[in-house]
């Protein structure tokens, strides 16, 4: 499916960790560089999708860092130039991320006017630095994961962040999905803009999450040392009640689905309220996010690769992988003292695949 912009998109990856949570890992002259965006359009990808930090685009006084903008130009540049069109991804701002509970953080965006007025003063700038752009070949994605207690609260400030950048941009395609980490079975709950074909429909997963994150230790089950698989139950009924005894409130969320079935059928149904919503609306879906750690047996982690994105291509969705350098990436991970390590052929070619 595409729209009148020509902004078409099929196979992508996350650029990350370069203006978004970088953790050091590499300078960042070193970390992303114009042959990576060769390599990876060699590869068979289309597009990448860019998420950008507020932090790093902005000096904590307010004003643009003149340098990182520069950066970001380049980067776009890089892309454009090896053929591959980009999401420009607000990832986190100063008031809202995606993780806030389980770093302990609290979320101000939704209850906080002036963080809201200033939310949509970070698009009129990006949009006055992006504007001119092709529209065939950069769009914009409005937050990443937002994550409020009512999804109405979402729903108010994305819609006027939308009229904000249509009014700037009247055909620039807007990337925007539903509240609580854009997970598929709240796409229902989201304010779809009605009579605009250069809108694209956006979901993340990382479905079943005590298998993707295995031992990841930004989750609420760092420690859990049980058994992790795929298909069929993540863990053993066993493990599964001893992991959710007396556990808090985000533990439960997150391992919630961990003692269903899991396959192509259990992930199918996991996309169907968003793919039911992107029928409804005539839009694009696409799929942002979606991805696994290493930390699990290597057949099992590209069993379930294979699967999703079969998911996925029978239900004509477009999609970017989470992500082209870092622990879920394409590169052989052997920790951030080693960047430099081997492609992950098989990998790529299930997620490159039309």
């Amino acid at each position: 499916m595409s729209n009148p912009s020509g902004f078409v998109i099929n196979r992508g990856i996350n650029l990350s960790h370069w203006l978004s949570q970088d953790f050091g890992w590499a300078p960042r002259d070193e970390y992303l560089k114009p042959d990576d965006l060769v390599r990876l359009a060699g590869l068979g990808f289309d597009h990448v999708r860019l998420p950008i930090d507020e932090k790093e685009l902005w000096l904590p006084a307010g004003e643009p860092n003149e340098a990182e903008f520069d950066r970001l130009l380049a980067g776009i540049g890089w892309s454009r130039d090896a053929g591959l069109r980009v999401i420009v991804d607000l990832h986190t701002v100063t008031s809202h991320h995606f993780n806030a509970a389980n770093d302990g953080a609290t979320n101000t965006l939704w209850t906080d006017d002036p963080a809201q007025r200033h939310f949509l003063d970070l698009w009129r700038e990006l949009s006055s630095r992006l504007g001119d752009l092709p529209v065939s070949e950069v769009a914009y994605e409005f937050l990443n994961e937002p994550v409020a207690d009512d999804h109405e609260d979402w729903n108010r400030l994305v819609t006027r962040a939308y009229g904000l950048v249509r009014g700037l941009e009247p055909d620039r395609v807007l990337v925007m999905g539903p509240n609580r980490w854009q997970q598929p079975e709240n796409m229902p709950f989201l304010a779809v803009p009605s009579g605009d074909p250069n809108v694209i429909l956006s979901v993340h997963t990382y479905a079943p999450l005590l298998f993707t994150h295995y031992r990841a230790y930004w989750t609420s089950f760092p420690h859990f040392a049980g058994t992790a698989r795929y298909p069929g139950p993540v863990t053993t009924p066993a493990e599964f009640a001893e992991l959710r005894r007396g556990a808090r409130a985000n533990l439960l969320l997150e391992t919630a689905d961990a003692a269903d079935d899991w396959g192509p059928e259990r992930l199918r149904a996991t996309f169907q309220p968003a793919i039911d919503r992107a029928r409804e609306t005539g839009l694009q879906l696409y799929c942002g996010e979606f991805g696994c750690l290493p930390t699990v047996s290597r057949d099992q982690r590209l069993a379930y690769y294979r699967n999703i994105t079969a998911v996925m291509r029978d239900a004509g969705m477009a999609w970017a992988a989470w992500e082209w350098k870092g622990d879920f990436g394409v590169f052989t991970w052997r920790g951030e003292s080693d960047l430099n390590t081997p492609l992950d052929a098989e990998l790529v070619d299930i997620l490159a695949a039309k």
